[in-house]
């Protein structure tokens, strides 16, 4: 057997390495917020109908790529104006002039817009919808109507005689 040699002589063995328990929360933080965003991204149809959440997908959306669906809020057109008065070229006809403005906090697609006519015990008498390029008179130039943004519609109905005394807008 060999003589040993003495202990000055022989290397210290490396000092146990300890681990650093920050390590592993990051590794834990970073899994958590990648399962935060795949969710968010996941279920961003329904997120983005809320007005709190749609801020935050959108600035998410145009870092990722991703995008989202319109806004839809038909509850916040409001109609300006409108008029009622007898066709100028054919008097068995009406012609409705109605100006309505989008007070939704984003664009939104341009409305189905809904035309009730009421007798005077307010039973209706004959609802239509039109669509936006039926009531614009040619399709939309954008597919959004923006936020504040006005637009007129120009209706020409048949008229349904002295029972139809009122009439409202709806949209849809």
């Amino acid at each position: 057997m060999p003589p040993r040699p003495p202990r000055f002589a022989v290397p210290d063995a490396p000092a146990p390495r300890t681990p650093r328990p920050w390590g592993w929360w990051g590794l834990a933080l970073v899994l958590v917020v990648a399962l935060a965003l795949q969710l968010m991204l996941a279920d961003r149809a329904r997120l983005a109908t809320d007005p709190d959440w749609r801020p935050r997908l959108e600035f998410l959306c145009d870092t990722l790529g991703c995008d989202l669906p319109a806004w839809r809020e038909p509850a916040a057109f409001r109609v300006t104006s409108r008029e009622v008065r007898r066709h100028p070229q054919d008097n068995r006809a009406l012609l409705i002039t109605t100006s309505f403005r989008n007070d939704a906090r984003w664009g939104q697609p341009w409305p189905v817009m809904e035309l009730a006519l009421h007798d005077i015990d307010g039973n209706a008498l004959g609802l239509r919808r039109f669509e936006p390029h039926e009531y614009l008179g040619s399709p939309p130039a954008t597919e959004l109507i923006a936020p504040n943004q006005s637009a007129s519609a120009t209706l020409e109905i048949l008229d349904p005689g002295q029972r139809a005394v009122a009439f409202t807008f709806d949209f849809h």
